[in-house]
């Protein structure tokens, strides 16, 4: 099968493929390299578990031994967890900038690529959720794989149950790849410029958040409501940003073009 089999389906002479085919089609484009989404995110995993292991056994040291309250609760804080999210952030920039010209070079309209990147990142976002809810729970079976060693059951992760760890896990890898997406397909739309608007527009409203809350003396109506949300509800929230990333990107690449 060439190159053109893979994007669009079929040659230009067999029946036309189904949107649903073509769409399927991109997200197969993007796992010819599986390092990249699936390989190395697991790799950094690996590597963050091996360095937790030995940052459990100084945190044992260092409050009287493993396993004993204060080093339990040193390890609860633990980011550990959310290593290979940084780099998933890249991988959703990629996904824009080095699959997009490509796909474009082959024919396949926006609307397919973007929808079939789309439908990658929610697979690959219910995968990692499945695996890390499962690695908690193993985690707190096995009594922190009978080391002491906390790294999946940390932060809010095996606090509320399977579900909602799953839920939680879910949105927040849907939320890290809109985001690079999105900031990708911003730089491919408007260049720096676009850069420029969008860094400063979302730093002035940062800042501007937070001095209103500030001045009017608010801080404490803002921890009660967070103290009030349970962590599914939080990352129900998390949703709308998701959900305005991804449809952002999506405005953004409809007249796209890529610098080469």
């Amino acid at each position: 099968m060439t190159s053109t089999d893979l994007l669009t389906g079929a040659p230009a002479s067999v029946h036309p493929r189904s949107a649903l085919t073509r769409i399927w089609n991109v997200v197969r484009l993007h796992l010819v390299d599986r390092r990249t989404y699936i390989g190395i995110p697991w790799l950094i995993v690996g590597m963050a578990f091996v360095i937790t292991v030995f940052i459990a056994q100084i945190i044992g040291f260092t409050t009287g031994g493993l396993g004993t309250p204060g080093a339990i609760e040193g390890q609860r804080y633990s980011w550990a967890v959310l290593s290979p999210q940084w780099y998933l952030i890249v991988v959703g920039v990629q996904a824009i900038s080095f699959g997009f010209p490509l796909a474009l070079g082959f024919g396949v309209t926006r609307r397919d690529f973007y929808l079939g990147t789309a439908l990658l990142f929610v697979l690959i976002s219910a995968g990692n959720a499945v695996a890390f809810a499962v690695l908690t729970q193993l985690e707190k079976l096995t009594e922190s794989w009978w080391i002491d060693t906390y790294m999946f059951n940390a932060l809010w992760l095996g606090i509320d149950g399977f579900w909602v760890d799953l839920f939680s896990f879910f949105v927040m890898q849907l939320l890290v790849f809109f985001i690079g997406a999105s900031v990708a397909t911003i730089y491919m739309r408007w260049r720096m410029p676009g850069m420029l608007v969008f860094w400063s527009s979302f730093a002035l409203g940062l800042v501007g958040t937070v001095t209103i809350i500030t001045f009017t003396s608010s801080w404490p109506t803002v921890a009660v409501w967070f103290a009030a949300q349970g962590v599914g509800d939080i990352f129900a929230w998390l949703l709308i940003p998701a959900a305005l990333a991804g449809f952002g990107g999506f405005l953004a690449l409809r007249r796209a073009t890529p610098k080469n």
